[in-house]
C-alpha cells in the first residue's frame, strides 16, 4: 500500500492529483472552505491572536488552502502550510509554505481532510482455525492469507476491533494513530480536526473497508499505483491515542518535558468546547453556518439573481451536508494547549 500510493510512480504523486480521480468536500463546492475559514477564525479568537496558523494535511494540490486564504476576513494574518508529499504545485500562492512533514510548533488549526484514510494499514483476516493473520497481496491484487497477526498490532486488535468468525477481516489502524498523535503533537496550541469515512468500535464493518478509485468509479484494490486504496478510519481510535500521548507527556517529571502543560482540552464557549468529539460533517458544517436552507422564495422577486446565487449554494450545502453522501463524513475534534485568554 505504501508503494502503490507514495512510491516511485505511486498513485498520489501523479501530476493530476487526487482531483483527477475522485471529488472530497473540498472539490464539491467552496462553501467546505468557508466553514474551514471560520473555524481558523473561531480559533484565533480562542488563541487571543491576530496571527494564526493554518496547517492542511493531505493538502492534495493545494485547493483548500486557496479556498480558505481567499474566505478568511482581512486583518487576520495566516501562516499557511501544505503538508504533503507530493511536489509544490505550479502556481501556488506564495503566502503557502509547501513540506513533507507538520511543522512543529504552530499556534492554530491543523485540518486533515481525507489523510488518515490513505495511511497505509495491513489488513488481518480471520483463517478456519479461528487465528487472525496478516493478508498478503501481490502486485496484480491476488490475496494469500500469511502470519498470525501479533505483538502491537494484535493488542490494537484485542482492544479496538475485535474479530470472530472465519472470514472477518479489520484494517489495523495503529499506524494512523500514530501518525494523528504525531500530526497533533506538533502543535503547540489551538484544534485539530480530522474529517474522513469513519467508523466507531460499536459498529466496525464486519469484512473491512478495503477499496480502491480511480478515475471517478470505484475498481478492485490492485497495489500497483493505478488506483487510489483506501480504507475507512478507527477515529475513536486516533482520538484515545492523542489522549494517551498527552497524558503521557503530562506524566512526564517538569525536567524532562519543559514547562507544564497548562489545562489541556480547555472547554470554551463554541459548538466544538470540551473533550475530544466526533461529530457527523452535517453536524459539524451547521454548527460553521453551512445549512442549506432554501433561500426565501420572496427574493425571487425583489432579487432574481440573489436568488439564482442563493439557490445553487443551498444545492452545494446539501450535497456537504447529506446523509448517505459527504454528510456521513466523521469529524474528530481535538484541542491542544489552553488559549492565553482563558
Amino acid at each position: 500500500m505504501e508503494e502503490a500510493l507514495y512510491g516511485p510512480g505511486g498513485f498520489f504523486l501523479r501530476p493530476e492529483g487526487p482531483a483527477g480521480h475522485f471529488r472530497t468536500s473540498v472539490h464539491a463546492s467552496p462553501l467546505f472552505a468557508g466553514a474551514v475559514a471560520r473555524l481558523l477564525v473561531r480559533t484565533a479568537e480562542e488563541l487571543g491572536s491576530d496571527e494564526v496558523a493554518f496547517v492542511d494535511v493531505g493538502a492534495g494540490r493545494g485547493e483548500l488552502l486557496a479556498g480558505v486564504l481567499a474566505a478568511v476576513p482581512e486583518g487576520l494574518r495566516v501562516r499557511a502550510y501544505g503538508v504533503e508529499r507530493a511536489a509544490r504545485p505550479a502556481g501556488l500562492d506564495p503566502r503557502i509554505t509547501w513540506t513533507d512533514r507538520v511543522p512543529e510548533g504552530a499556534r492554530g488549526l491543523l485540518f486533515a481532510n481525507e489523510w488518515l484514510d490513505n495511511v497505509p494499514v495491513e489488513v488481518a483476516e480471520v483463517d478456519a482455525a479461528g487465528a487472525a493473520r496478516y493478508v498478503e497481496v501481490d502486485a496484480g491484487g491476488t490475496e494469500r492469507l500469511g502470519a498470525v497477526v501479533g505483538g502491537a498490532d494484535a493488542a490494537w486488535l484485542e482492544r479496538w476491533w475485535p474479530l470472530g468468525e472465519p472470514g472477518e477481516r479489520a484494517e489495523i489502524g495503529r499506524p494512523r494513530d500514530e501518525a494523528w498523535a504525531a500530526a497533533v503533537g506538533a502543535l503547540a496550541a489551538g484544534t485539530a480536526v480530522a474529517v474522513d469515512y469513519a467508523h466507531l468500535r460499536a459498529a466496525r464493518p464486519p469484512f473491512g473497508t478495503l477499496a480502491a478509485f480511480r478515475e471517478g468509479r470505484e475498481v478492485a484494490p490492485v497495489p500497483d499505483g493505478s488506483c487510489d486504496l483506501t480504507a475507512h478510519v478507527a477515529l475513536d481510535a486516533c482520538a484515545a491515542a492523542v489522549a494517551e500521548a498527552v497524558a503521557e507527556a503530562e506524566a512526564e517529571p517538569a525536567d524532562t518535558r519543559g514547562a507544564p502543560a497548562d489545562a489541556a482540552h480547555a472547554r470554551v464557549a463554541d459548538d466544538f468546547a470540551g473533550e475530544p468529539r466526533i461529530v457527523t460533517q452535517r453536524e459539524a458544517l451547521r454548527s460553521l453556518g453551512v445549512t442549506g436552507a432554501r433561500p426565501p422564495l420572496a427574493l425571487a422577486s425583489t432579487d432574481p439573481a440573489g436568488y439564482v446565487r442563493a439557490l445553487a449554494a443551498a444545492g452545494e450545502a446539501a450535497e456537504l451536508t447529506a446523509p448517505g453522501g459527504l454528510g456521513d463524513f466523521l469529524w474528530l475534534v481535538q484541542r491542544i494547549g489552553a488559549p492565553a485568554r482563558y
